[in-house]
């Protein structure tokens, strides 16, 4: 091939140089698929596109050092409000399907195609999951289950979009059916309820939380997931990296340090608002990182349980908190009002993550392989090097 126009190509030496990289690094980048080397006629060595460069060096960080910028097109959060892909999560919760929105994070589209469970499948998850000890909270269930049903999977390895989307409509199909206790009939979120609680199911509330949990930008959780979606893991693989962020406390365990929190203050807010301002931890459940005057997934789940009795209560402690509640204590008033299990928090949130987590990978494993890669500064003892 020879290219038109030398000015629009550069030569190795001078990729090497814009890259930040020593020329043979230059030669693994071809052989990876990241640049396309050409032959000019009557030039020695190659030549590269320098548009093509440009793409690259705003990405690669294969050179120490350097951690990745991440270009999403996925979530938004905005003057106090969330949207996917455009759209805003309070007209997707009205109007759509946890299905539709799962595929337009996905792909682009608002169409919806059912988590369907494989029955073999379902009977796999629940053989793992009875192994797990009597105190195993449902994500570690949950946990469990991804990974047996990963090693099960012989096609976990393709990547590509079509079957990792196929593949994660079954996984969550799965998940939903194997979970401990009946399963509901319905929506995506009828389904799962009598897994989480044992009182009657309130058509569409789950359904809501799900889509509103589903993706929430570059969480540690989420970022866990993509760094291993760049060394090409497979979905359940990312998917369990997830989780494992998930675990923390500053994490996914948020809604259950929130449902803890707001049983004792149901019974005495005063004294437990007394004893948590005296102890000088923030109070769970309220404020937030990214949102500066309110979190609108709490306002729209507060909305849809506008008539529970608990909300009265509730207004007692929120009016002596100088700052506003965010969707854990949204979840965490939605389990105490239907007398959710006490793990169900963590299990919600695990379950409609899953869905986000996807579409980030699917974004990763669109860029190059192995771009992150953050600068270790060693401050140990040198010794006889």
């Amino acid at each position: 091939m020879t290219p038109q126009g030398d000015e629009n190509y550069l030569t190795t030496a001078e990729v090497a140089r814009r890259l930040q990289v020593k020329p043979e690094t230059i030669y693994s980048y071809v052989s990876r698929g990241h640049l396309t080397s050409v032959r000019a006629r009557g030039r020695r060595g190659s030549l590269f596109a320098a548009d093509e460069v440009e793409r690259l060096a705003s990405r690669s960080v294969e050179h120490p050092g350097v951690v990745e910028r991440i270009e999403t097109e996925l979530t938004l959060l905005k003057d106090d409000e969330l949207y996917y892909r455009g759209h805003s999560v309070r007209d997707l919760v009205e109007e759509q399907s946890v299905e539709s929105v799962a595929n337009l994070l996905w792909n682009g589209q608002l169409e919806a195609a059912a988590f369907v469970a494989e029955p073999a499948l379902v009977d796999l998850a629940r053989a793992s999951v009875a192994v797990a000890p009597a105190t195993a909270r449902k994500v570690d269930q949950l946990r469990i289950a991804v990974a047996v049903l990963g090693a099960a999977d012989p096609l976990r390895f393709d990547l590509a979009r079509e079957s990792v989307v196929a593949a994660t409509r079954g996984l969550l199909g799965v998940l939903i059916e194997a979970l401990p206790g009946p399963t509901g009939e319905g929506s995506v979120g009828d389904r799962l309820w009598p897994k989480l609680s044992t009182q009657p199911v309130k058509s569409g509330l789950l359904d809501a939380a799900l889509i509103l949990l589903a993706d929430h930008g570059l969480a540690v959780s989420t970022i866990a997931a993509r760094v291993a979606a760049s060394s090409r893991a497979n979905l359940y693989s990312v998917v369990s990296a997830g989780l494992g962020a998930l675990d923390g406390q500053y994490h996914g365990a948020a809604p259950t340090l929130a449902y803890e929190f707001l049983g004792r203050a149901l019974q005495d807010p005063i004294r437990v608002l007394s004893d948590r301002l005296r102890s000088g931890e923030p109070i769970p459940g309220f404020g937030h990182r990214i949102y500066q005057q309110r979190d609108p997934r709490a306002e729209i789940l507060f909305g849809l349980m506008a008539d529970e009795p608990i909300l009265e209560q509730l207004t007692t402690i929120t009016s002596r908190i100088p700052t506003f509640p965010n969707s854990d204590l949204a979840i965490a008033t939605m389990m105490h009002a239907h007398d959710f299990h006490p793990d169900a928090g963590e299990a919600l949130f695990a379950i409609a993550r899953i869905i986000g987590w996807t579409a980030h990978a699917l974004e990763e494993y669109a860029e190059p392989g192995l771009r992150f890669r953050a600068l270790g500064v060693y401050t140990g003892r040198e010794g006889d090097l």
